[in-house]
């Protein structure tokens, strides 16, 4: 099944495609959710599901942005070589940093942009492509390769009562035995405002709350 899901400022029904009820359903490893981030996931995600020896049914998210965002791009031998890695961690190799983000999904492309821009080196972000089965094995791995770090935040564009944060905690908080808090939108009753206006000023909140203000909005705060 490939689901559109993703808030990109419009209406309810455009912004998700339920996966915590999907998320609900996951259980004695009876089906797949994933949301790949990059063309070449999604291509190997999707040869691992013809190439496997067991069959069980496959839930994509799918947000439309990725589809021309020019971030979400794979060169030829990321198609030739390679698998679907259910967790990606932080590509810049970043030493020692404070702050450590798991995310799922479009917002990824945001949270990087805009550590980028603010040049910090600080925070990591780590992608979780897999839902379920959960990745145990390859989030110790990453637990173990920040285990210094202060800090350990989950950030997600849904509503705290949707998406994948009451299904990743308790599992995250297991693995590592640390607390992770929350970034992200309060719970609502609706899956997106469906007002553009609002939609970029919550946008804006996860992303300063995450990483920090836009460069403009830091200098200036340093100046007063």
């Amino acid at each position: 099944m490939l689901l559109p899901h993703g808030l990109e400022g419009l209406g309810p029904e455009h912004s998700s495609a339920r996966p915590e009820r999907f998320l609900q359903l996951c259980a004695g490893d009876n089906i797949q959710v994933c949301n790949p981030t990059t063309p070449s996931q999604y291509f190997h995600l999707l040869r691992r599901q013809i190439k496997s020896t067991y069959r069980k049914p496959l839930v994509i998210l799918t947000p439309k942005s990725l589809l021309r965002h020019p971030l979400a791009v794979s060169k030829l031998e990321d198609l030739a070589s390679g698998f679907f890695q259910t967790v990606l961690d932080d590509a810049d190799n970043l030493k020692g940093p404070e702050t450590i983000l798991f995310c799922s999904g479009k917002i990824y492309y945001e949270l990087f942009t805009r550590r980028r821009e603010l040049e910090s080196h600080k925070t990591a972000i780590v992608r979780l492509e897999q839902f379920y089965p959960f990745p145990e094995t390859r989030i110790k791995e990453v637990l173990k390769k920040y285990d210094r770090a202060k800090s350990w935040c989950w950030v997600q564009e849904e509503p705290a009562n949707m998406g994948g944060w009451q299904f990743v905690r308790p599992r995250l908080e297991a693995l590592s035995g640390k607390i992770f808090s929350y970034i992200g939108r309060t719970a609502a009753s609706s899956p997106a405002t469906g007002f553009p206006t609002i939609y970029k000023q919550e946008q804006a909140a996860i992303l300063e709350q995450a990483v920090g203000p836009p460069v403009g909005e830091k200098e200036q705060a340093a100046v007063s």
